[in-house]
């Protein structure tokens, strides 16, 4: 059960405050630099602005290479409720837009704006907001906003998210107890600008309207205290309380148990319970931003360590090469074994990678230890299982089981025993025997923890993207059938309407006469499908017809090939291949002939007969040939010489023949013949020859 704010408040003005589990006492060494007011370094040649410096989403870049910008001047923009803009620390010209080294214990690049500054230092128009009591709550917050102000002395939470809580609040918590080494840039702020802090708180009170202010201080610092007591002496509900020197105290949740026995839920807030903290560095950025209307372009950084001649408190411009405070802090770099420069305290603080690395919102001490000056050994031992982490952890966490997952990437049984828990405080590292840097364990396995939830998160989103546009599509494809049904459904409606309303005009002329129409057009169309159907046969036969007069032809080209192919070139070859050739053709003529028509088989027959003709023809002038031959060197008988003269070709061929067969059966040669007989054989020959041939002209012809 949380104690009432009344019983609270009582013992915060007593005095009294409890403390909280675990915790070391380290050397606080702030003697080396608290002991000078703060000092104003001079202008960089170059600003080195990275877009995110703060928890959340980093703004769009709204200038470009080239372009002339002034002091004050917002370089990026984002309506992103969780982005806050970066502004020009100096005026000059934008030179780069790209990645650059950054604060960072992983050395990688990020997006920067570089800015040469061209010495003038000119600032942009300001809208202070002086009578801010008068004005809505929302105005002051957006100017909070606007004016790029994150928490100074953490993470870097944005100012104007814990501004606009609606939650009711008991308590508002200014930290000022800077529990780390060898930090003192919050402790020289208290001293020196103790109103300008009460002014910022003046504004938060005014918009968060606490039951109580608790402004906590360690009790190391005494000048800080009594510096914070004088500017709040007016203001009787702002409690200035000492709280104990251990670290550490200056912790979000280790603070708020230290004063009001309170704890923060796992998960939760401190706003859950009633309770926002802010940083005396925050409140002085926020009483610059409302009552000077200037962003948050500078801070207070510590440059300590006993490697440097002139250690101290700057005001340092965001975006200042770390090179450049450690030149004017006089770095004697031979009092290290190797380069080191520590950004933050030796608890909390990361080595780093570059000198150009820029100061941010977020950056309070840059710890430049000596050789043995601070034990940062990475000699790392096997552990002992001693048991000392788990007594000094703040968290009541057991840092050994931490440890061994981590170190094992067994994230999700790291996750069972509260990994998130852990501030990082280092506590257990500080004392630890075999010199094991837990935290870098625990670091790295909660950022894996991370890039495992974003990819997870992004697949996540990527399966609603595609569930809800599939059932986009399924949705709008029923849509557009109910509207085609709806469409259809209104059309039959509105014909059925149409007959009803209209039965006599359905029987007029008109209407007769397009009947008449469709109906002569229906019979025309049946008349072709039935003379389609009737000539189809016909087509077919035509077709078929065609078919087979191609292959005859097609044939009779492949014989007369082969015939031509084995020529001779003695006549009777060549009379071969004419005959061959001329009963080829008939038989493809024939072919076609009967393929084509069964009239034509007249023709058919008339073309035989010619054939038959040609080749008796061509058989009795062989014939007659060799007969003409044989009665040449033979002398004829006396039967021969009884022959008459004919012109019957056939008859003297026949009987020739017949005698000298005879004659040649008897055994003996013909006779002597005369000179006048065989005159007349020869012209007898003769002349069938010429009927023979003007025959075979006519025949060819035909």
């Amino acid at each position: 059960m949380l104690r009432s704010t009344d019983e609270i408040i009582a013992d915060l003005k007593a005095g009294k405050c409890s403390t909280f589990t675990g915790g070391v006492h380290p050397p606080d060494e702030k003697s080396l630099s608290n002991t000078t007011d703060i000092q104003t370094l001079p202008l960089p040649d170059k600003i080195v602005l990275p877009l995110r410096q703060h928890i959340g989403t980093e703004g769009n870049v709204c200038v470009a290479e080239g372009d002339y910008v002034k002091k004050g001047q917002a370089l990026t923009k984002s309506t992103h409720p969780f982005a806050v803009p970066v502004h020009a620390s100096t005026s000059g010209t934008v030179v780069q837009i790209g990645p650059h080294v950054v604060a960072h214990p992983s050395g990688l690049s990020e997006a920067c704006i570089v800015i040469e500054a061209d010495g003038q230092d000119e600032w942009t128009t300001l809208t202070p907001l002086a009578h801010f009591r008068s004005l809505p709550q929302q105005t002051v917050v957006e100017a909070i906003c606007d004016a790029g102000i994150s928490g100074m002395g953490g993470a870097g939470f944005p100012t104007h998210i814990k501004t606009g809580n609606s939650k009711t609040i008991d308590f508002l918590i200014i930290n000022g107890v800077e529990c780390e080494p060898y930090i003192t840039s919050d402790d020289r702020l208290m001293q020196e600008h103790a109103w300008q802090i009460r002014q910022g708180i003046d504004v938060l009170h005014h918009l968060i309207s606490p039951k109580a202010v608790v402004i906590a201080i360690e009790d190391n610092k005494p000048d800080a205290i009594k510096a914070m007591q004088i500017a709040c002496q007016d203001k009787p509900e702002y409690l200035v309380v000492a709280v104990e020197t251990k670290y550490p105290a200056g912790g979000e949740k280790q603070l708020i148990q230290m004063l009001t026995q309170r704890e923060v839920p796992r998960h939760g807030l401190p706003a859950d319970i009633g309770i926002l903290m802010f940083n005396v560095g925050t409140c002085f950025a926020v009483a610059s931003a409302i009552y000077e209307g200037k962003p948050l372009i500078e801070r207070v950084v510590t440059v300590t360590g006993r490697a440097v001649r002139q250690p101290g408190n700057y005001w340092a411009r965001l975006g200042t090469p770390v090179g450049h405070l450690l030149v004017h802090a006089d770095y004697q770099v031979k009092k290290q074994p190797t380069p080191q420069v520590v950004m933050g305290g030796p608890m909390m603080g990361f080595t780093l990678s570059s000198m150009a690395v820029p100061i941010v919102k977020i950056s309070n001490c840059l710890l430049v230890p000596a050789k043995g000056e601070v034990n940062f050994s990475e000699q790392e031992r096997a552990c002992i299982r001693c048991g000392a982490c788990a007594d000094a952890c703040p968290a009541s966490l057991l840092p050994q089981q931490l440890f061994w997952h981590a170190k094992a990437k067994e994230l999700d049984k790291a996750q069972s025993y509260n990994l998130f828990d852990c501030i990082e405080c280092g506590a257990c590292a500080y004392v630890c025997p075999s010199e094991i840097p837990l935290v870098h364990y625990y670091r790295q396995a909660k950022a894996e923890i991370r890039l495992e939830k974003e990819e997870k998160s992004r697949a996540e989103k990527a399966k609603e993207r595609f569930e809800a546009r599939n059932a986009r599509l399924i949705r709008e494809k029923q849509e557009r059938e109910e509207r085609h049904q709806k469409a259809k459904e209104a059309r039959e409606a509105a014909l059925a309407t149409k007959q009803q309303s209209a039965p006599a005009a359905d029987s007029s002329p008109a209407k007769d006469k397009v009947a008449a129409a469709l109906a002569r057009a229906k019979a025309k169309k049946a008349a072709q499908v039935h003379s389609n159907q009737s000539t189809a046969p016909d087509n077919d036969a035509d077709k078929k017809a065609q078919v087979a007069a191609a292959i005859a032809r097609a044939k009779a080209k492949k014989e007369a090939a082969q015939a031509s192919d084995s020529q001779e070139n003695s006549a009777d070859d060549e009379r071969k291949a004419k005959v061959a050739a001329a009963v080829a053709r008939a038989k493809a003529k024939k072919e076609a002939a009967q393929a084509n028509d069964s009239q034509e088989n007249s023709a058919d027959d008339e073309r035989k007969a010619k054939v038959a003709a040609a080749v008796a023809r061509a058989k009795a002038k062989k014939e007659a040939a060799q007969l003409n031959e044989d009665s040449v060197d033979a002398e004829p008988d006396t039967h021969s010489q009884k022959i008459k003269p004919s012109t019957d070709t056939s008859s003297v061929q026949v009987h020739n023949a017949e005698s000298l067969s005879a004659e040649k059966a008897n055994g003996h040669a013909p006779a002597n013949v005369d000179k006048e007989k065989r005159k007349r054989i020869a012209a007898a020959v003769a002349k069938a020859k010429a009927k023979q041939a003007a025959k075979r002209n006519n025949s060819e012809a035909e």
